[in-house]
């Protein structure tokens, strides 16, 4: 798609702002916005690609997202050899017989006709399977947490290069939605919203609870990021020293400024990627069939689309993009914390990204993602400079000067509320709106 002169000025005014946190904060500050900004670019189109080609108003994001992060321990952290010693493969036996369980349950349902005797066998199947799993499982996670948990206290991971994590991520969260998508795609579009809610937060009690598994809250730090160095080894090399000396630039500045560009560098590829796979299965016989559902379902049924089938498929796709970016967004902080999960960050402030950039239009979800990150980071100093002039007047002891002063903290949401309003209002399809 060509882009308007129109929509290349929102871009340029993006960059611009950049430039100006990069003049007036720092250098690092704005490059470590830039990477952000990226990330929560990847996060709009996985929802745009939801919302935008098929009207799925799912609002399982932050799901997504955390099983893209848990990706990243699973797939990078170095196996913890005490722990699997303690009770690994008992654990591994005891989900397999979970697995087996309702696998069979599955085929009753499905094989023995509707009556009692088909109620009873399943309910010997269900119950009896989870006791058994239960009594298999429950032992081998005792075991497991048991082992030096100051450090450790779970299984850890494969010990596999950080970038394959983004690759597992983007598929355990498509392997997740498929199997939510099964149970919750029949469902109006208002149920719908309410069932991937309700499942995502499930997916973030798993992840706190489970320490066999992620560590829970206790977190998982020192994640791997090769071939992207760390800044302790770049500050000890002296050609680094040396090319950081001939910029005018301290090593630690440096150090910093270098390792944020190679993630920028690593996730505009991505972007990249994802944009143009996205934009050519928007302009293909595929993506109009998605919007001529989207569209019209009962049109789209009477031509023959299996319209559950192409809701299933495009879920999965953007559940599989919003995992690819929980995955660059761990690998970027670089430790997993399950608890800092929100919805307010995860789903919502996405989906905002969406309706502001131009739901249905890959470009206006990459811009709707710089814009509101930026605007969310920003805002917040941006009110408390604000709040600092209008209330140089007043005594330094007034009450309403502190009042004020504290209440710059609420701008970015009083900030989002206010821009989307604004956006409905006179831009109702956004500000790249589809075409």
């Amino acid at each position: 798609m060509r882009m308007s002169a129109k929509n290349t000025s929102y871009f340029l005014i993006m960059a611009v702002l950049l430039v100006l946190v990069g003049w007036l904060q720092s250098p690092s500050v704005a490059m470590g916005l830039v990477n952000m900004c990226l990330i929560s670019a990847i996060m709009a189109l996985g929802v745009n690609i939801q919302w935008g080609y098929a009207g799925l108003f799912s609002v399982g994001t932050m799901g997504f997202v955390a099983l893209g992060g848990v990706a990243t321990v699973l797939t990078s952290m170095p196996p913890v050899h005490d722990a699997w010693a303690a009770g690994g493969l008992r654990a591994i036996f005891g989900i397999l017989i979970g697995v087996a369980a309702i696998a069979l349950g599955v085929v009753v349902y499905r094989r023995m006709q509707k009556g009692w005797s088909r109620a009873l066998v399943l309910l010997v199947v269900v119950v009896g399977g989870f006791f058994l799993y239960r009594a298999v499982l429950d032992p081998a996670v005792d075991a497991i947490e048991g082992t030096n948990t100051a450090v450790a206290g779970y299984l850890g991971g494969a010990g596999l290069p950080i970038f394959a994590s983004w690759i597992v991520g983007g598929l355990l969260a498509a392997g997740a939605a498929w199997v939510i998508g099964k149970v919750s795609l029949g469902l109006r579009s208002d149920y719908l919203a309410i069932a991937t809610l309700g499942i995502a937060e499930t997916i973030i009690a798993v992840l706190k609870n489970e320490d066999w598994l992620s560590r829970g809250v206790r977190n998982v730090n020192g994640l791997p990021r090769a071939p992207i160095p760390y800044e302790v080894s770049l500050q000890s090399n002296p050609d680094f020293i040396a090319w950081a000396s001939w910029f005018g630039l301290a090593p630690a500045e440096a150090s910093s400024l270098f390792v944020k560009a190679c993630f920028a560098l690593t996730f505009i590829v991505v972007l990249g990627v994802i944009m143009w796979l996205s934009e050519r299965a928007w302009r293909s016989p595929w993506g109009r069939m998605m919007r001529a559902i989207r569209d019209n379902e009962t049109a789209a049924r009477a031509m023959g689309k299996d319209v559950t089938k192409r809701h299933l498929q495009v879920f999965i796709l953007g559940s599989a993009v919003c995992g690819i970016a929980g995955a660059m967004l761990t690998t970027l902080d670089g430790l997993f914390t399950p608890g800092s999960y929100q919805p307010l960050r995860f789903t919502f402030l996405i989906w905002v990204m969406v309706i502001v950039g131009g739901s249905g239009n890959n470009w206006g979800a990459v811009l709707g993602g710089f814009l509101i990150w930026f605007l969310w980071v920003e805002v917040e100093p941006i009110g408390l400079w604000l709040m600092g002039w209008i209330t140089a007047p007043l005594p330094e002891d007034s009450f309403l000067r502190a009042h004020l002063l504290d209440s710059a903290a609420h701008m970015r949401l009083l900030t989002m509320g206010l821009i989307l309003l604004l956006v409905l209002r006179f831009a109702p399809r956004g500000l790249i709106p589809e075409k």
